[in-house]
């Protein structure tokens, strides 16, 4: 239960969260980065499903990984519980960045942060609301256009949406870019 807590906040935390793999990570370690926003790993480092190696299945950290990765992917990697590398790793989404070296960590680490900042606070935050409110859709796409028409109107009305609006048209920055 307290797995599954954990997985779930990380999961629907507001902040923009960076993952960093160096080594392995196997079961609990790849649900952890399937959670996270953005991840990096070294070009050695290996990710494994390997519930499967010991009998059981990866279904605490299932739901993370198969909205990271999609439905053939998860089974397939639920079913080898074998390791894959930084470049399969990529290829199905697991991870967003390989560096070469960890002093390449803090670089990546530093640019995602000034990319992060330059984005209005409150929109991050409800980019996550946003796909957390696909991920668990339950009514029909009328509904769901809907959903997200009024979702737009609130962003567009609120300070931050007017802000980063008139920002545009004026060509200037917004009132929360820092300045470079």
């Amino acid at each position: 239960e307290k797995l599954d807590r954990l997985f779930n906040q990380l999961w629907s935390h507001p902040c923009f969260t960076i993952g960093l793999i160096q080594g392995v990570a196997l079961g609990g370690g790849a649900g952890l980065i399937a959670c996270m926003d953005h991840v990096i790993m070294t070009k050695t480092a290996k990710i494994a499903l390997s519930e499967g190696k010991l009998g059981i299945l990866p279904a605490v950290i299932g739901p993370y990984v198969y909205r990271r990765v999609g439905s053939a992917n998860f089974r397939r990697l639920a079913m080898m519980a074998g390791r894959i590398g930084a470049e399969e790793s990529l290829r199905i989404c697991m991870v967003e960045q390989i560096v070469d070296t960890l002093e390449e960590f803090s670089e990546c680490v530093d640019s995602l942060t000034r990319e992060v900042l330059s984005t209005g606070p409150c929109a991050v935050t409800s980019a996550k609301e946003l796909t957390i409110g696909f991920d668990r859709w339950h009514l029909d796409d009328k509904a769901l256009r809907e959903w997200t028409l009024d979702y737009t109107s609130k962003m567009r009305g609120s300070m931050e949406g007017q802000e980063g609006l008139s920002s545009f048209l004026e060509k200037r920055a917004p009132n929360w870019k820092l300045e470079e």
